[in-house]
């Protein structure tokens, strides 16, 4: 049983070392060079090995006039050719696997681009930052460092035996007693690497996840004094990456100790088999030092072989876990009309949504209707579902149960790409790039929009009078995730930005939760004249900010159990006129 699993596995491997070497492809004429360069260096050094024999038995014994002035001339091009492979062979693998680690990366990338929201939320992001820098980076050494070694020394453990054979075949026995025990040690090695591998993927991911949590919060961590915590957490976690690479640094130490007393058994045994009764007199010292230089030479060779089984099994385990991200289905598009723009007609009927990760049911049949150009407001408590609707409209995730129309059709049947050019969305956590005022307003598909429409934008969302005083006005860099700004600035280019997009469909989720009193003032103005004419959806937790909606609803535990206007919901004395009355009694206490 064991055997089939070893083949299955074999077989396995094989497949995805064969669509690790398709990266190579485009770069053949590259490749063929380098493996010649390989060849080159491999073979130079056997070239030499064979000359020991004229260079002791005519050289020095019989002093030949022709030997002695081509011998220096003949082992300087040996070591010049060489040298030329050396460097071919090095500088065109590194340029084979340069280009194969970013064709990776872009590919992983490109996954991660096309994935369902859902699928990050079942990992951590650092593993999912590992797998582009650290793990992508694994995946060199499998296609390419490890053929250089291969090829390399392959050619070198060939000619020495040619060598070898060439000068005394009857010597050449001793390297009977070492191959099968250079086999079984490579077998064993390579079962380890594997196994060990993989673990040291997830470690790696788990410090770049901690690093990145504790840099993400180091406010937090200085206010709450969690320094200690924190550097323990990553002291565990390199603690446990360190013991995996030195139980791999272990593995090599001991196949090359092993490989090295196999060889030096070898070596004794070829000593013996020279020196015996009538064999002693009949082989030349040329002959002996050729052969046994050869087998000396051949040594170092196995180890590298034996340890590349290193490299290659790391390699394998990085490219099965990236081709296991590229191979994951995209997020579903079964659309087949394209939606142009919206009247904005949107219905939500017997909308159900069960997360999967937890198996928790978020919203348990909500029917809602938006009439074109209306203000819709959500409210409730934390955990409501109030977020969990607003994410079905640009299908972030699929309803469990029921559906959602727009404009008198199944919203899933329209491509999702002109699905979502009907929304735009400002959300509490404002999202910016490392990158210009500009260009983080004209985001996306906004990109081709004029200089004046960015100003007006930006002056609709009342944000031109701080991006005046930027050295570069709306060129200035504002830093990772927009650090150079307040959370008030952050959020108003955020608006800007919905604003530029000008879609019939607007989502604002705790849209002015960042703002202070004046900037709210102002930022509620953008938004009137903003929501204008425009299916608009309103998650708000201060009830005065959506006192002109057109309809309120209320939602509980996945349910709206209220729906009507402001007045009307204070009228009825239910959830909505509690929460009211509760705001209201926290209102008046802070003015005291």
């Amino acid at each position: 049983m064991s055997s089939g699993k070893t083949a299955i596995w074999d077989a396995h491997t094989w497949a995805i070392y064969k669509r690790l070497l398709g990266y190579t492809r485009r770069y053949w004429a590259v490749g063929i060079v380098a493996v010649v360069g390989m060849a080159v260096d491999g073979g130079g050094l056997a070239v030499f090995t064979n000359l020991l024999r004229p260079m002791f038995d005519d050289l020095f014994k019989n002093k030949d006039p022709h030997l002695i002035f081509w011998m220096p001339i003949w082992i300087m091009a040996i070591f010049s050719v060489r040298g030329i492979g050396t460097f071919v062979s090095s500088y065109g693998i590194s340029y084979i696997g340069r280009n194969i680690v970013q064709s990776m990366q872009h590919d992983v990338f490109a996954s991660y681009l096309r994935l369902p929201a859902s699928y990050f939320g079942f990992e951590p992001s650092g593993q999912q930052i590992s797998r582009i820098t650290y793990t992508s980076e694994q995946v060199a050494a499998a296609s390419t460092d490890a053929i250089k070694v291969a090829v390399t020394e392959g050619v070198t453990v060939v000619s020495m035996l040619y060598v070898m054979l060439h000068n005394s075949a009857y010597l050449t026995l001793a390297l009977l007693a070492m191959v099968p025990a250079v086999a079984a040690i490579a077998a064993v090695v390579s079962r380890r690497y594997r196994a060990i591998s993989r673990r040291i993927q997830n470690s790696m991911g788990s410090v770049t996840g901690t690093v990145e949590e504790s840099v993400g919060a180091h406010r937090e961590v200085r206010i709450y004094g969690g320094q200690s915590h924190e550097a323990d957490r990553f002291d565990e976690v390199t603690h446990r990456a360190r013991r995996l690479n030195l139980k791999i640094a272990a593995t090599n130490a001991s196949s090359s100790t092993a490989i090295q007393t196999v060889s030096a058994f070898a070596l004794a045994l070829l000593v013996y088999l020279g020196t015996r009764p009538g064999v002693i007199d009949s082989i030349s010292s040329g002959v002996f030092i050729a052969v046994l230089t050869a087998m000396g030479a051949m040594i170092p060779s196995l180890k590298r072989l034996a340890n590349v089984q290193a490299n290659i099994q790391r390699g394998m385990s990085a490219a099965e876990d990236l081709f296991e991200v590229m191979d994951r289905p995209p997020e579903a598009d079964h659309g087949t009309r394209e939606l142009v723009r919206t009247r904005g007609d949107l219905r939500f009927e017997d909308v159900k949504l069960t997360y999967a990760r937890n198996d928790f049911p978020a919203l348990r049949g909500v029917d809602l209707h938006c009439a074109p150009g209306t203000v819709t407001a959500l409210v409730g408590r934390s955990g409501s579902g109030k977020s969990s609707l607003v994410s079905l409209l640009p299908r972030f995730n699929e309803p469990s149960g029921g559906r959602i129309v727009l404009d008198g059709k199944n919203y899933e049947d329209y491509t999702l790409a002109s699905l979502r050019r009907q929304i735009a969305w400002v959300g509490q956590s404002v999202v910016l790039f490392d990158d210009t005022v500009a260009n983080n307003i004209a985001y996306g598909e906004l990109a081709g929009a004029s200089e004046a429409e960015i100003v007006a934008a930006a002056e609709a969302a009342n944000a031109m009078e701080f991006i005046a005083r930027l050295p570069k006005g709306i060129h200035s860099q504002i830093g990772e995730r927009g650090n150079s700004l307040s959370g008030g600035q952050r959020q108003r280019i955020a608006i800007a930005r919905a604003i530029l997009k000008n879609a019939p469909i607007l989502v604002l989720d705790e849209a002015t939760s960042a703002l202070d009193t004046e900037s709210e003032r102002l930022i509620q103005q953008a938004l009137q004249q903003l929501m204008r004419d425009r299916t608009t959806l309103v998650i708000a937790h201060r009830l005065s900010t959506i006192e002109g909606a057109d309809q309120i609803a209320v939602m509980e535990q996945g349910r709206i159990v209220e729906r009507g206007s402001h007045a009307e919901l204070l009228a009825m004395g239910g959830h909505y006129a509690a929460l009211h009355r509760m705001q209201f009694h926290d209102a008046n206490l802070g003015s005291d």
